[in-house]
C-alpha cells in the first residue's frame, strides 16, 4: 500500500444532473468553488468538467475552462488541475439509419476534444480508452484517435489520466506505452460500476489492478452507492482514491451529500482509520512526476 494517499475529487462531472441533485456545481464560479472546497478539505487533485450555465448541460466551451481555471488559481497554487478530455466520443445511431448520427451524438474529431489542453496546460488531462456501451448511446475512443490526443497532451506538457473501464481498454494502455505513444510511468484511472464495463466488485478492481504495467501509479473508484466501498478497495490494493458529485450524491444510504467538500472528508476519515495519510498537492506532484 502507499504511504501517502493522494485523493482526487471529480466535482461536477458529465452525467449528474442538476435534477438528481439541484446544488450540483454549474457555473464557472461553482465549479472553481467546489474545486477549492474539495481542497480545503484534503483533496489534492481536482478532476474538472464544465457546462453550460444557462441549463446546466455539459459543456466543452474553451472559456468555461479558462474561467474556471483562472479562479482556482487565483485563490489557490498548489491544487493539482486534471481537465477531462471525455466529452465528444459519444455516439448515437439515428432510428431510421444506424450509419447517420443521431441528436445526442457528440463525437468530434480528436484535436477538438484537446483544444483546452493546449490553451490552459493544466497539470494532467485524462485520457479516455474505453470503446463501449454507454448509458443509451455508445463512445468511441478508437485507437488512432487516441493516439492523436495522447501526442497532443504531451506535446502540451500535460500528463495524461489514463481512464480505463474494462480489461481491454488495459491491453490498448500497454500497445501504447510499448509504440511509445503513451510515456512511463503511467497514470491510470480504473472506473467501475459502469453497466458493460468493470462490476464494483473486488475482484473486478484487483484484476484491473494486476493488469497495470508494474511503475503506474493508479486510482480506482466507483460510481453511486460503491464510491465509497471501491475508495476502500482502492487503497488495500495499493491505489489512490477518487470521491465527488460525478461519481456519487449520497453521503449515505438515502442522504444527500451537502457537497464535494464532505464526500472529500468521508473518504479522507476512512482511510485514515485504515492507517493511511493523505498527500498534500506538493507531495502529490513528486509521486507523480509532474512540475512543481
Amino acid at each position: 500500500m502507499q504511504p501517502k494517499i493522494i485523493i482526487t475529487c471529480a466535482v461536477t462531472g458529465n452525467l449528474t444532473t442538476p435534477q438528481q441533485y439541484p446544488a450540483l456545481p454549474v457555473t464557472p464560479e461553482e465549479i472553481a468553488d467546489a474545486c477549492l472546497e474539495a481542497a480545503d478539505a484534503g483533496a489534492a487533485i481536482a478532476h474538472i468538467h464544465v457546462r453550460n450555465p444557462e441549463n446546466g448541460e455539459p459543456s466543452m466551451k474553451l472559456d468555461y475552462y479558462r474561467e474556471v481555471v483562472e479562479r482556482i488559481r487565483a485563490k489557490n497554487n498548489a491544487l493539482i488541475l486534471n481537465l477531462t478530455t471525455g466529452p465528444g466520443g459519444r455516439y448515437q445511431p439515428s432510428e431510421h439509419d444506424p450509419a447517420i448520427a443521431g441528436p445526442r451524438t457528440t463525437l468530434m474529431r480528436p484535436e477538438k476534444r484537446v483544444e483546452h489542453i493546449v490553451a490552459l496546460k493544466p497539470d494532467i488531462s485524462t485520457l479516455d480508452l474505453n470503446t463501449m456501451t454507454f448509458g443509451r448511446e455508445v463512445v468511441i475512443n478508437t485507437p488512432g484517435n487516441v493516439t492523436i490526443m495522447a501526442d497532443i497532451i504531451h506535446s502540451a506538457g500535460v500528463k495524461p489520466e489514463i481512464e480505463v473501464f474494462d480489461t481491454g481498454d488495459i491491453q490498448l494502455a500497454q500497445d501504447l506505452l510499448k509504440s511509445g505513444v503513451l510515456k512511463s510511468p503511467p497514470m491510470f484511472s480504473i472506473v467501475t460500476g459502469i453497466k458493460y464495463g468493470l462490476p464494483s466488485t473486488p475482484d473486478a478492481m484487483s484484476v484491473a489492478a494486476r493488469m497495470l504495467p508494474r511503475d503506474a501509479v493508479w486510482t480506482g473508484f466507483g460510481v453511486g452507492r460503491m464510491s465509497f466501498p471501491m475508495a476502500v478497495q482502492s487503497y488495500l490494493l495499493g491505489g489512490h482514491v477518487r470521491v465527488g458529485l460525478e461519481d456519487n450524491i449520497y453521503i449515505a444510504k438515502g442522504v444527500p451529500t451537502k457537497g464535494n467538500g464532505e464526500l472529500v472528508e468521508r473518504a479522507r476519515d476512512l482511510i485514515e482509520k485504515l492507517g493511511a495519510q493523505i498527500a498534500e498537492p506538493s507531495e502529490a506532484r513528486e509521486m507523480l512526476n509532474l512540475a512543481a
